[in-house]
């Protein structure tokens, strides 16, 4: 553990903050602790701030600790599992996998925007393979468990993680981030008392809606020509592959017409040596018997 009792907490809290409060936040608490603990405000000045992918896996982990408890212990019932199974039962795992990680990281962008993050594709990829690290690997599983990563994680399924450029402090390893308790919403008291400016704030309201609909249109637009342009890419592929499985095959099949072809000359061209070796075979005995014949008469 480290001399400073209280870095871990300090750590807790900051990095469940709103990311755009994380640096003023941290910057105010080691300024505070400068006087009486230079060591530990030099140690809490020094955090770094989590990339966004970081920042929403450590609020899914505080904010719904519960959803990923379950994906790590999952995680690592099948890490125990699959060293005993077929490979037809290691593929299903690994489906299940992907589709327990992919709902997973739904659940996590949903939270993100809750607080008024949009996550990109490209930030909801780096979350998907931190949390596919995590259930891969033990070293990974703790790192997200702490909710204090800094950086998004990535698994081989072959090497293990190297998780600490990607926690804030190494004593996060074993650290369990502290669960946030949702408060209801207070129930508020009702007057009926005539507002002046209804109209106005209404369609201020209407507006305001209308613009996060919007933005909210703009990015599934984004999304959905993101995919459209990868789907015409693969599909593109697709028929380069065939064109060139269907060109293999048909020289493939010219080839085989010329190894008949071949074959049936190699048969016919036996055939004519063997009579050759047999005219020669009898020119070689007529040869003999002629000079024999000169030999007696002379």
């Amino acid at each position: 553990m480290s001399d400073d009792p209280d870095l871990l907490s300090l750590a807790d809290e900051l990095y469940g903050l709103p990311l755009p409060e994380f640096t003023p936040a941290r910057d105010a608490r080691a300024k505070e602790l400068k006087g009486t603990a230079p060591e530990l405000a030099a140690r809490v000045k020094a955090l770094r701030k989590a990339s966004v992918a970081a920042w929403v896996v450590n609020q899914l982990v505080r904010h719904d600790a519960a959803q990923a408890e379950q994906l790590l212990e999952v995680g690592a019932a099948l890490r125990e599992a699959q060293e005993s199974l077929a490979a037809d039962d290691l593929r299903q795992l690994t489906r299940q996998r992907r589709q327990l990680t992919a709902a997973v990281t739904v659940r996590a962008r949903g939270l993100a925007r809750e607080r008024g993050v949009k996550v990109t594709p490209a930030v909801a990829d780096q979350v998907e393979a931190t949390l596919t690290a995590a259930m891969l690997d033990a070293g990974a599983a703790e790192a997200v468990r702490s909710g204090l990563l800094v950086a998004a994680l990535a698994a081989t399924g072959v090497d293990a993680v190297d998780v600490s450029g990607a926690v804030a402090v190494p004593e996060a390893i074993g650290f369990t981030a502290s669960p946030v308790a949702e408060e209801p919403l207070p129930r508020p008291e009702l007057h009926v008392v005539p507002d002046p400016e209804a109209d106005l704030k209404a369609r201020r309201a209407a507006q305001a809606a209308l613009d996060e609909a919007e933005s909210d249109l703009e990015q599934a637009t984004r999304e959905r020509d993101e995919a459209a342009a990868e789907l015409s890419d693969l599909e593109a592929r697709s028929m380069q592959l065939q064109s060139e499985i269907e060109e293999f095959r048909r020289r493939v099949a010219t080839l085989e017409q010329q190894l008949e072809a071949t074959d049936d000359e190699l048969a016919d061209a036996e055939d004519v040596r063997a009579e050759a070796e047999e005219t020669h075979a009898e020119a070689v005995a007529a040869r003999d018997r002629a000079a024999a014949a000169l030999e007696r008469l002379g």
